[in-house]
């Protein structure tokens, strides 16, 4: 249903980014890392997986792994291997992968899939809907504070593949998650399509932190390949809830993708917190939409635009109040940063409020960073490498704050990793 209905649409083309449309008939639609044993444990992985996560700096094996973080990986099309699931189990946390979750707890999976995001909300969500395999299940019972961080790590693998999983996080009643998600893939020449969906919900008194960090292949300098990441995430507040977006997006070639919060119930909360990074011939389209339905709900929006190279660096949000969003208040607040003279950076700010009682607040800045501040760290012993990325760190500062600490740090290597070379 979901495939008919995608083969009726049309690519958007309104997005700031400007590329060759996939060949969508030649994507391979599923490509599994070795034969996949759904009670394995990490001894039983493909130890050449491990090494590659190895390399990656991530640690798999649960003993010695940051004793607060249960991850779940996905690799291409399947999900390879999920950690902790014990330790959780005892506090009735579900925590799996999507196909799992279908074959051992159906009546969950019908009930919310498809709630937040359905199948035909957009071309890349009816293409996700009709395609995906694997992906992230979570369900946080009532009044269950989750003891550790979930984590979910995708990537490609296979040269020709396109990865489309679906996520789908359920906060019951008055409980508490924070939900971590990483993103790698390497270098190629064509270009890879990622078009994945993620559902978020958030029932009375429940809260969400979701936090990623975006590291997908971004193309070679002259723009050769690179990951097309066209994501639809969305999240649904009931009474009193909260949901959280915090992302740090360095990678792909092209990005689209904007984290989206439905504050349905009175007094919900959504926040989001994004630094873009953008260089040589990256292209990123990203922002959220806050749609304000019940009384006295909040959001809270910043964003953090960097372009270096011959980038193109776009935000685009929406804050909609809707009538009966009784004394709704909005704080929208985006910064972009430019280096060198070939970049762009963009903003691209929707407001629409139908209730005369809402307050909305838009603050934006652009800057570039200045010959005197490097010369000034220099004068100090700083190298200008060093100083470039002391001053990106200072101003992405209030994103990466919101990220928990062990993420923080690996954001911080990314973002100087990213830049590397750009400051000619």
């Amino acid at each position: 249903e979901a495939f008919r209905a995608w083969e009726q649409m049309i690519e958007p083309e309104w997005a700031n980014v400007h590329y060759e449309k996939p060949d969508y008939q030649a994507i391979s639609y599923y490509s599994a890392p070795k034969k996949a044993d759904p009670n394995k444990t990490l001894d039983d992985v493909d130890p050449e997986l491990l090494a590659m996560y190895k390399k990656l700096g991530i640690n798999v094996d649960e003993q010695k792994m940051m004793n607060n973080i249960a991850m779940d990986i996905v690799v291409d099309s399947v999900s390879v291997a999920t950690t902790f699931k014990k330790t959780l189990n005892e506090k009735g946390i579900i925590f799996c992968s999507i196909s799992e979750a279908i074959r051992e707890y159906p009546e969950l999976v019908k009930k919310y899939l498809g709630t937040v995001i359905p199948q035909k909300d957009n071309f890349y969500a009816a293409l996700n809907s009709a395609v995906f395999s694997d992906g992230s299940f979570c369900y946080i019972p009532k009044g269950v504070r989750c003891p550790m961080e979930l984590s979910t790590y995708f990537r490609i693998n296979q040269a020709g593949t396109g990865q489309f999983e679906r996520t789908l996080l359920i906060a019951d009643e008055g409980s508490y998650v924070s939900y971590l998600e990483g993103c790698t893939a390497p270098s190629r020449d064509e270009n890879q399509l990622h078009a994945a969906c993620v559902e978020l919900i958030a029932l009375d008194n429940a809260e969400i932190k979701y936090s990623t960090v975006q590291n997908w292949y971004p193309g070679n300098k002259e723009g050769k390949g690179g990951v097309f990441n066209f994501v639809t995430k969305r999240g649904i507040c009931e009474k009193n809830a909260k949901i959280s977006w915090t992302q740090v997006e360095t990678g792909s070639a092209i990005t689209w993708k904007y984290p989206s919060v439905i504050l349905k119930g009175d007094n919900a909360v959504g926040e989001f917190y994004s630094i873009a990074v953008t260089n040589n011939f990256q292209q990123a389209d990203t922002g959220t939409k806050m749609i304000h339905l019940g009384k006295n709900t909040k959001s809270t929006i910043i964003s953090k635009g960097i372009s270096a190279g011959k980038s193109n660096n776009s935000y685009r949000g929406l804050v909609r109040i809707g009538a009966n969003a009784d004394n709704a208040r909005n704080f929208s607040q985006c910064d972009s940063l430019l280096m060198g003279n070939n970049c762009g950076a963009h903003t691209f700010p929707y407001i629409e409020s139908k209730n005369t009682s809402a307050k909305i607040e838009h603050e934006a800045t652009t800057s570039k960073i200045g010959e005197d501040q490097v010369f000034y760290c220099n004068q100090r012993g700083i190298p200008t490498e060093k100083a470039i990325a002391l001053i990106v760190n200072g101003f992405s500062k209030e994103v990466l704050n919101k990220l928990p600490m062990e993420f923080a740090v690996e954001a911080q290597k990314l973002l100087e990793i990213s830049l590397e070379g750009s400051v000619g």
